[in-house]
């Protein structure tokens, strides 16, 4: 069970080390702009969406290693179910190709002197499938992290709590910020890639801590 929880501390950072090499590779893609899944789209988005479907995979691994540690280390029951909901929301994320988002790629896409007329429709059945797919993402992990707040909070282990607290409001209030950046809100719309991945690396840190710390790698309190 230990191999399957260690799947956690080490799936966040390579999640965040792939996307980060493809988008420094990916022409016209600005990561202070762009989204992290329209990474995923076009001749060279495969990378991406088999970085979406082998994290996620390593999260629902993980949930199961998490699920038999101990309940003051990791939290309720519910804490490792959410952490396998968000790991199928990263396979379905892989899966179902995101629309373009702020730009990228754009709409009117040359190809042999042709209109690409995949480019130019409204919303798509799969990407509207993608954004489904996220909520157990940008949802699921903070609601998880309260829930290891409260019971850490119940337990008297404040430093714990207040880092499970933090990361929750800290990744929900930069998923609002990028939602409203993708969106097209004036002010933002230039730093949604950013705000995304303050989001991602919030949330994606806290559970590799929660990881370690059911290894025995952080101290309790």
């Amino acid at each position: 069970m230990r191999t399957k929880t260690a799947c956690g501390a080490v799936a966040g950072p390579l999640f965040v080390s792939v996307f980060t090499v493809l988008g420094a590779r990916r022409a016209g893609y600005d990561w202070r702009r762009h989204a992290v899944s329209s990474l995923a789209t076009g001749r060279e988005g495969w990378a991406q969406r088999a970085n979406f479907m082998l994290v996620g995979g390593l999260y629902c691994v993980a949930a199961r290693g998490l699920g038999r540690s101990s309940r003051g280390a990791v939290g309720p029951p519910v804490v490792p179910a959410l952490v396998f909901a968000a790991g199928v929301g990263l396979i379905g994320s892989g899966l179902f190709v995101t629309d373009p988002v702020a730009g990228f790629p754009p709409r009117e896409h040359v190809a042999g002197g042709a209109l690409d007329a995949k480019l130019e429709v409204g919303p798509t059945g799969g990407g509207q499938l993608h954004n489904l797919c996220a909520i157990p993402i940008f949802v699921g992990i903070p609601v998880a992290a309260l829930v290891s707040a409260g019971s850490a909070a119940r337990r008297l282990e404040c430093r714990w709590a207040a880092y499970c607290g933090g990361s929750a409001i800290g990744m929900n209030g930069t998923s609002v910020l990028f939602g409203e950046a993708f969106g097209g809100a004036p002010r933002l719309m230039q730093h949604g890639g950013l705000f995304q991945r303050l989001s991602i690396a919030t949330g994606f840190g806290w559970l590799s801590a929660l990881a370690l710390r059911a290894l025995g790698c952080v101290p309790q309190g």
